[in-house]
C-alpha cells in the first residue's frame, strides 16, 4: 500500500519508530508542526489516524487515553528483523547473519520526511546500520576478502565520511589488494574532512595503521583463512572445550588444538569456526594451508608448506631460504614477533607437522586430520563425533528451509540415512535447496536402498571423500575394510574380525587398529568395532570373490560363540541337534571370555546373520544360529524375548523351507512353539510341535522326537489338558528309551509330575518330582534342581505335609538366584506366599506374592502372572481384603480368557465366587458354575470342591444357613 499524504507519513513514521509503545498526542503534534501547531491540531491528527486505519489492517492502530499505539508481528517490520539478526550474529559470531541484516536496508532511513523528530530517530537508525556494517566488514577482512570489500566500503565511506573505523577498514582492504597508494589517499581524505568539519586529527589507531602502510611494515595484519559456512550447527560442547584448551595455554606458551575424525565429519569447518571465535587474540596473522594428507595429491612436503606460509606472511620470494632447515628458522623467527593463528588442515602425520607447529608464545595452531596423530607430543586431541539427530535435523533445516520441519518423519529418515555425517547432510540439503518442488519424502525415495549415489553435488560426493581415505591404506587394511562391508551384523569384536578375514587374532586386531586410526572404523566400546552406515555401504561395493569364505568364517564363529553362552547341559543337547559340527576356529572361541555379554551386545542384530546364510551356500547356518540363540532369549529374557525369539525363528524356518531342509524345519518348529506358547498362542504351539515330532520320526531322529513330545506335554499342561499332558510325557519317555537316551527324560518327568499334581494324584506327582530332581542333579542342571525342590514342597503342601517346607524353598531360592533364572525365582516366591498363607502369616505372604509378581512381569510370562494373581488373591481374601482380592481375580480372569488358559480361568472364577458369595450369591453361583464346567471338562478334582460350594450357595438362596468350607 502507498501512504502519500505527507502528514499521514509522519504520523505513521512516529508510530513505527515506537512500535508497541504509546506515542502521546503532544509528541505527534510536535512531529507534525514543530513549535507552531494550529488550533485544530488535535482534530487534524485524528483525521490522519483515521485515514491510516482505513489503509492498515484492522486493529493495527489502537487508541489510548494518552495517544496512539501501533502493533504488528515482529517479522513484519524490517527494523525488528534487523535487530534480531544482529543479536543472533553477535551471539553466534556469524558474519552471514550480519550480511542478511544489512541487506534489509534499501537506502537512508525515512528519507523525504521533513520532521525534526522523525529525522532525529532516523539518524539513530542510520548510525546503527553503520556500526553493523563495520562489524560485518571486520568479518570479511579477517577472512581475507579484501578485493570483494573495496566497492562496498567506498560507498559506505562516502555515506558516513567521518567514521574512522570504516575508513580504516577501507584502507586495509585497499592495501591488502595491493592498492597502497589508494589506501594512503583515503587517509588524507579523511584527515582533511576531520580538519574541515571538526578541527581534529584522526585517532591514534588510524594513524598507526597509516604509518604501517606508509612504511611497508611486515607486521601488517594478514588474513588468509578461507570463507567458511554461515550455518555452523551444533558442537557447542566441543567448541567450548577447544576454547578452554586454547585459553589454558595462556600467554606464556603456544596453544595447539588437534581435531581428527572421519571423512566428511566437519573437521575443517570446526577449525575455521574456532579460529573465528579465537581470532581476536591473534591479531597479526591468520594463516591457512591444506597439507594434502588425504587427497588426490601427495602429502605436502614440510619445506613446500613453509614456503606457502612465509609467503602468506608477506615475505618476498627472494628472501625465503632454499634450504629446509633455514626455512624452519625463518618461520619460527617470524612467528616469535607476532601473535599468529595458523590452521594446518588435512595433516598426514605427526612427522609432517613437526617443523610447521609454532613454538613461540602468543601463537595458536589448529590442526585437522583424518588420522589419529598419536605421535604428536603435547597435543590434546578432539576426535570429532557425528552430529546428534537434533543437530543433524537443525543443520538440514538451515540448508533446506521449512520443508524439513514440515515432514518430521521423512526428515528423521534422511538424518538416519546420512548417519549424522555433516558432509552427507550438506549434500542432501543442497539437493533439496536446489529442487524447491521436492518434499523431503521425495529425497527419501531417491535415497532408496543405496544412499551414496544420491549424496553428490558437482565434484563433491561422500563416496569420493571415502575413496581418498581408502586409497591411502596398506593392502592388508584395504582387504579388511572391504570384508567389513559384507559383515552381517552391526558391531563385531576381535574374534569376529579375525574370523571374517581369516587372520590370527593378534594380526586382525593390529590391522583393525590401523583402520580406527584413520577413522574408517569406530570403536564404540573397548574391543568392539563398527562401521558408519555409509562407510559400510561404500565398503560393500568394493568386496571381492573372497566374501563367501569370509561370511562362512563369521557364521561358524557366531554359531559356536552363541552356544558358549548356554549352560553345558543344554549345550550338549544343542550340538546333538546340530549334528556335532566342529568349529572352524577353536582358537577364536577360546579368546571369547564372556560369551553371555557377547550375545547380549549382538542380540538385536542376530537376524542379520540368519539372512546372510543362504548367500554362502551353507543355509543350515541360519537355523543353527537361531537354534543356538534360543536358550538365551527364552531363559534370560523370558517374555520380553518371546516376540524377538518368534521373529528370529520364523525367519530361519522360512529359509529352511526354501532350502528344503526338513531337519532344520523340524528343529526350528520345536523351538518356535515355545515362543508361541509364551505369547499365549497355544494352538499354534501345538501345531508346530506336532509338525516337529512327525518330521523327527520320519527322519529317524528319535531323541529329537522325544524332546518334541516332552514339549507337547508342557503345552497340554499349560492348557489344562492334564490327561493329554500325562500321555505325551509318557510317550516322550518311551521314545527316549527306544533311542537309548537317558538325558532327555528331565522334561517328561517334570510334566508327568505336573499332570498328576493337577489331577490330585499327589503320591504319583511326588514320585516323579523326586525322579526329576535326581535327573537334574545327575546332569548338573541347576535351574531344574531349584525348580524341582520348589515343586516337591508344593506337592507336599497340597498333600497336607507342611513340615520342612521353608527349608526346601530357601535352598531352591539360593540355587535359582545364583543362576539368575528369573522364572524359577518368581515361582519360588509365589510358593513361599502360598506356604505362609497356610501358616496364617499374611503380611509376609503378601510381600512374597508381590515379589513374585514383580519378577514374573519382568519376563512377561503371561501364564505364570495369571496364576500368581490368583494365588495372591487367595492370600488377600484370607487376610480379610475381599475387595483387593476381587480386583486381582477379575484381572487374572480377563488375561486367562484372552490367552485361552482354561484351568487358570476356572481358578479365577472360583476365587471370584468366594469373594462375592456373601453379598452377591447370584454372581457367586454363576462363577462357580463356570468353574465347575471347566474342571469337569479337564477331569480335575477341583470339580468336587466346587460342587459343595454350589450346594452351599443354593442353601443361601433358599434362606438356609451355608456351611463354610475350610480350604
Amino acid at each position: 500500500m502507498a501512504i502519500t499524504a505527507g502528514r499521514d507519513r509522519v504520523v505513521l513514521a512516529m508510530l513505527l519508530l515506537n512500535l508497541g509503545r504509546v506515542v502521546d498526542v503532544p509528541a505527534l503534534v510536535e512531529a507534525l508542526w514543530a513549535a507552531d501547531p494550529p488550533a485544530t491540531a488535535r482534530a487534524q491528527l485524528q483525521t490522519c489516524v483515521s485515514r491510516l486505519r482505513r489503509q492498515l489492517p484492522a486493529g493495527a492502530i489502537a487508541h489510548d487515553p494518552a495517544g496512539y499505539r501501533l502493533t504488528c508481528e515482529p517479522d513484519e517490520l524490517d527494523a525488528s528483523v534487523f535487530a534480531r539478526l544482529v543479536a543472533e550474529a553477535k551471539q553466534e559470531s556469524d558474519g552471514t547473519k550480519l550480511r542478511r541484516a544489512l541487506d534489509l536496508w534499501r537506502g537512508e532511513t525515512l528519507v523525504g520526511l521533513d520532521s525534526q523528530a522523525v529525522r532525529a530517530a532516523a539518524a539513530a537508525l542510520d548510525e546503527r546500520y553503520a556500526a553493523v556494517a563495520e562489524d560485518w566488514a571486520e568479518f570479511e577482512l579477517d577472512a581475507g576478502h579484501d578485493r570483494d570489500l573495496i566497492g562496498e566500503l567506498h560507498a559506505l565511506a562516502e555515506r558516513f565520511p567521518l567514521r574512522e573505523r570504516l575508513r580504516g577498514q577501507l584502507m586495509r582492504a585497499l592495501h591488502g589488494a595491493g592498492r597502497t597508494g589508494d589506501a594512503l589517499a583515503e587517509f588524507r581524505r579523511l584527515r582533511a574532512a576531520l580538519h574541515e568539519e571538526l578541527g581534529i586529527e584522526p585517532g591514534r589507531e588510524l594513524q598507526d595503521l597509516h604509518r604501517r602502510i606508509l612504511g611497508g611494515s611486515d607486521d601488517q595484519r594478514v588474513r588468509s583463512l578461507p570463507r567458511t559456512v554461515g550455518d555452523f550447527t551444533g558442537r557447542e560442547a566441543i567448541v567450548a572445550r577447544l576454547l578452554e584448551s586454547i585459553a589454558a595455554a595462556g600467554p606464556q606458551g603456544p596453544a595447539m588444538v588437534v581435531i581428527d575424525g572421519m571423512a566428511g565429519s566437519g573437521k575443517t569447518t570446526l577449525a575455521l569456526h574456532v579460529a573465528a571465535l579465537a581470532g581476536a587474540d591473534y591479531p597479526d596473522a591468520h594463516l591457512f594451508i591444506d597439507l594434502h594428507g588425504h587427497g588426490e595429491h601427495e602429502p605436502a612436503e614440510p619445506s613446500a608448506a613453509l614456503l606457502t606460509l612465509l609467503r602468506q606472511l608477506g615475505i618476498p620470494p627472494d628472501r625465503i631460504p632454499a634450504e629446509a632447515r633455514d626455512r624452519v628458522t625463518m618461520w619460527r623467527s617470524e612467528l616469535a614477533r607476532r601473535r599468529v593463528l595458523v590452521v594446518l588442515d588435512n595433516a598426514h602425520s605427526s612427522a609432517q607437522l613437526a617443523d610447521l607447529l609454532p613454538t613461540s608464545a602468543g601463537t595458536l595452531a589448529l590442526v585437522t586430520s583424518r588420522r589419529r596423530l598419536v605421535g604428536l607430543d603435547g597435543a590434546d586431541p578432539e576426535s570429532l563425533p557425528l552430529l546428534t539427530p537434533a543437530d543433524a535435523t537443525a543443520l538440514l533445516a538451515r540448508i533446506a528451509g521449512d520443508r524439513v520441519t514440515a515432514d518430521p518423519a521423512a526428515t528423521a529418515e534422511v538424518v538416519r540415512r546420512c548417519g549424522g555425517l555433516p558432509l552427507a547432510l550438506r549434500l542432501a540439503g543442497a539437493r533439496l535447496a536446489h529442487r524447491p518442488r521436492w518434499r523431503v519424502a521425495d529425497l527419501v525415495r531417491r535415497l532408496g536402498e543405496s544412499a551414496l549415489p544420491e549424496l553428490a553435488a558437482e565434484d563433491r560426493s561422500v563416496a569420493s571423500a571415502f575413496a581418498l581415505s581408502y586409497g591411502q591404506l596398506a593392502e592388508p587394511a584395504k582387504r579388511m575394510f572391504r570384508l567389513l562391508g559384507v559383515y552381517p551384523g552391526v558391531v563385531l569384536d576381535g574374534p569376529a574380525v579375525a574370523a571374517l578375514c581369516g587372520l590370527p587374532l593378534d594380526e586382525a586386531q593390529d590391522t583393525v587398529d590401523d583402520l580406527i586410526d584413520v577413522h574408517l572404523v569406530e570403536e564404540p566400546a573397548p574391543g568392539w568395532y563398527r562401521l558408519h552406515d555409509l562407510l559400510r555401504e561404500f565398503a560393500a561395493t568394493l568386496a571381492g570373490p573372497d566374501r563367501r569364505e569370509a561370511l562362512i568364517g563369521v557364521l561358524d564363529l557366531q554359531t559356536h560363540a552363541v552356544a558358549l553362552s548356554m549352560p553345558e547341559a543344554y549345550r550338549d543337547v544343542l550340538y546333538r541337534d546340530l549334528g556335532s559340527p566342529v568349529p572352524l576356529r577353536p582358537d577364536l572361541l577360546a579368546a571369547i571370555t564372556d560369551p553371555v555379554a557377547r550375545i547380549e551386545r549382538q542380540r538385536t542384530h542376530l537376524a542379520a546373520y540368519i539372512e546372510a546364510a543362504p548367500a554362502t551356500g551353507r543355509p543350515e547356518y541360519a537355523w543353527w544360529i537361531a537354534r543356538a540363540a534360543w536358550w538365551h532369549l527364552y531363559y534370560r529374557h523370558g517374555g520380553h524375548g518371546a516376540e524377538e525369539m518368534r521373529s528370529l525363528l520364523e525367519r530361519a524356518m522360512s529359509l529352511m523351507e526354501v532350502a528344503g531342509d526338513r531337519s532344520g524345519i523340524a528343529a526350528i518348529a520345536n523351538y518356535l512353539a515355545s515362543a508361541y506358547a509364551r505369547l499365549g498362542d497355544a494352538e499354534r504351539a501345538l501345531e508346530l510341535l506336532r509338525l516337529s515330532v512327525r518330521l523327527r520320526e520320519e527322519l529317524g531322529q528319535r531323541r529329537a522326537a522325544a524332546t518334541g513330545l516332552g514339549n507337547l506335554a508342557g503345552v497340554y499342561e499349560a492348557l489344562g489338558r492334564f490327561h493329554e499332558c500325562i500321555d505325551a510325557a509318557r510317550a516322550a519317555r518311551r521314545m527316549s528309551a527306544l533311542a537309548g537316551d537317558r538325558t532327555r527324560t528331565r522334561a517328561p518327568l517334570s510334566y508327568l509330575s505336573e499332570g498328576y499334581e493337577r489331577l490330585g494324584r499327589y503320591p504319583e506327582a511326588l514320585r516323579y518330582r523326586r525322579l526329576s530332581l535326581l535327573a537334574a542333579i545327575e546332569h548338573q542342571d541347576h535351574d531344574l534342581i531349584a525348580s524341582s525342590l520348589m515343586k516337591i514342597e508344593r506337592v507336599r503342601r497340597l498333600a497336607g505335609i507342611t513340615t520342612h517346607g521353608h527349608r526346601y524353598l530357601t535352598a531352591a531360592l539360593r540355587i535359582a538366584q545364583r543362576g539368575a533364572h528369573l522364572s524359577v525365582v518368581s515361582d519360588i516366591y509365589n510358593e513361599m506366599g502360598n506356604l505362609l498363607r497356610t501358616e496364617g502369616r499374611y503380611p509376609e505372604a503378601m510381600a512374597a506374592h508381590e515379589t513374585a509378581l514383580t519378577e514374573v512381569r519382568r519376563i512377561s510370562n503371561r501364564r505364570d502372572e495369571v496364576d500368581w494373581q490368583v494365588d495372591y488373591a487367595a492370600t488377600r481374601h484370607a487376610a480379610g481384603d475381599a475387595d483387593g482380592a476381587l480386583e486381582l481375580l477379575e484381572a487374572a480372569l480377563a488375561q486367562a480368557n484372552a490367552s485361552r488358559m482354561r484351568y487358570s480361568a476356572a481358578r479365577a472364577e472360583e476365587g471370584i465366587a468366594e469373594c462375592v458369595v456373601g453379598r452377591d450369591p447370584e454372581r457367586a453361583r454363576r462363577s462357580w458354575t463356570a468353574a465347575r464346567a471347566t474342571y469337569r471338562a479337564l477331569g480335575v478334582p477341583e470339580q468336587f470342591r466346587v460342587e459343595l460350594q454350589l450346594g452351599g450357595v443354593d442353601h443361601l438362596r433358599s434362606g438356609e444357613p451355608r456351611e463354610t468350607m475350610v480350604r
